[in-house]
């Protein structure tokens, strides 16, 4: 996770690529409820950063670099797409009652579309950071979103510039051992 990047454009091949990528993710029922808003060059990021972080809230911001990343992805799944899929002839949820789901697929969905974008980002020789969107009513307010939509996050995606790691990555990665449990627990 990058948090520092350099205001340069992307190539638009490279927009593209990391576009369709996540475009293609594997979708519960062949649903395809997850959409994208894309945000490109200062004008449009510069508006989402307004609604969702606003000036007060940045003059105190730990990584200031995270405002100049070109591109911006939220992805927006939708739960009325899935109950509506699933109550097709082919699926048979007539009810389409959310809690027959015993996990959000359309929240499981949007996570996959996330990181083949961060992936194929990445892949690109680019940075890439995921966050939370901190205002959504206010995103959704600024950029119109149905209210069958809802953001489950911001990606930023630039040329990677030198920048300080989250103090999190203190904690470091659990052992494979502790992790991996092949055969049983």
């Amino acid at each position: 996770m990058v948090r520092n990047f350099d205001s340069r454009p992307l190539a638009p091949e490279l927009v593209s690529r990391i576009l369709d990528n996540a475009r293609r993710a594997p979708s519960a029922g062949f649903t395809q409820g997850v959409d994208l808003l894309v945000l490109e060059g200062r004008a449009q990021t510069q508006r989402y950063w307004d609604a969702c972080f606003p000036a007060p809230r940045r003059a105190r911001f730990r990584w200031p670099g995270i405002l100049e990343a070109p591109l911006l992805i939220v992805p927006l799944a939708s739960r009325e797409a899935y109950l509506d899929r699933y109550a097709e002839p082919d699926k048979g949820a007539i009810d389409r009652d959310p809690s027959d789901w015993d996990v959000p697929y359309w929240d499981v969905d949007a996570a996959f579309a996330t990181m083949l974008a961060l992936l194929t980002a990445v892949d690109a020789g680019l940075g890439a950071l995921f966050f939370r969107v901190f205002e959504p009513d206010a995103l959704r307010a600024e950029f119109a979103i149905p209210d069958r939509f809802y953001p489950v996050g911001t990606i930023a995606v630039g040329h990677r510039l030198p920048d300080e790691p989250s103090p999190s990555v203190a904690r470091g990665r659990r052992p494979a051992d502790e992790v991996i449990h092949r055969g049983g627990w």
